[in-house]
């Protein structure tokens, strides 16, 4: 199917590595020309070779968005091929951090990271996106921003955040030809879960083949109705949809990829 998306530019935050990574080279693939970012210039410009041994277009933008000289640097960089017809906002951060010891400073750093962050570079594209009459912002947000755990509150929180901005932004931009949408992720599969996976399946008695640990730890952490975690691959398929022509029908929306996790009708 063509999703009408050749000759568009997209900026993916936090696409040096796992699903930001997937979701850049998705894009490339539909003509996108992707702006790679990171803030790590090596693993950053590997992504984009990838993208560019396969055929694809892709620019290198290298900052920390937390802070404003960072962010601005950024901006900067991926506006200098033109207008950001795309701002998928997947950068973030997250850590094991229960209640009593997130203190206020922990909380107020994740807002930065994985909330601020994105206003900044939607402050920075979204007026482009006006100009031009057409764009796309989508965020990567998650099933804890519905149904948050007592671990990570300051984690939770930020998803929450980030899925009520976008429906914030969608009000804003009525009318302009730009939609807001989020994408909200069940637990998938990046490199870094499979490893940490792998090391403690012992100790659960997960089994032996990667087929029975899967299936276990599905079971065991993220109850769904698919019995197994989510690919890179599904949720950058849902955001190249999102970020297509085809869906300028939805704006404001949440798209849960999570194996039917969160049950709830609305």
């Amino acid at each position: 199917m063509d999703m009408q998306l050749a000759g568009k530019r997209a900026l993916v935050t936090g696409s040096s590595a796992g699903l930001g990574r997937s979701i850049a080279e998705a894009l490339a693939r539909e003509g996108v020309t992707v702006v790679v970012h990171g803030r790590d210039e090596e693993r950053t410009q590997g992504t984009a070779d990838r993208i560019l041994a396969e055929g694809g277009q892709a620019d290198v933008a290298v900052g920390d968005l937390s802070t404003a000289e960072g962010a601005e640097a950024v901006a900067a960089k991926a506006l200098s091929g033109g207008t950001v017809d795309i701002l998928v906002n997947n950068a973030g951060a997250y850590d094991q951090v229960g209640w009593m010891d997130a203190t206020p400073e922990i909380w107020a750093k994740t807002y930065q990271v994985n909330v601020v962050s994105g206003v900044r570079m939607v402050r920075s594209l979204v007026p482009g996106m006006r100009q031009s009459g057409w764009g796309r912002v989508i965020q990567i947000g998650g099933g804890l921003a519905v149904q948050p755990m007592s671990a990570q509150p300051h984690y939770n929180a930020s998803l929450a955040a980030r899925h009520n901005l976008a429906v914030s932004l969608a009000r804003e931009v009525k009318g302009s030809g730009i939609t807001s949408n989020t994408v909200a992720p069940g637990a998938i599969l990046t490199d870094t879960v499979r490893d940490l996976l792998w090391q403690i399946a012992p100790a659960h008695g997960w089994g032996e083949t990667w087929e029975e640990i899967e299936r276990a730890a599905a079971e065991s952490w993220v109850p769904n109705d698919t019995n197994r975690f989510g690919r890179p691959e599904e949720i950058a398929d849902a955001v190249v949809y999102l970020a297509s022509p085809r869906a300028d029908y939805i704006s404001g929306a949440t798209l849960r990829v999570d194996g039917g996790t969160i049950r709830s009708v609305n």
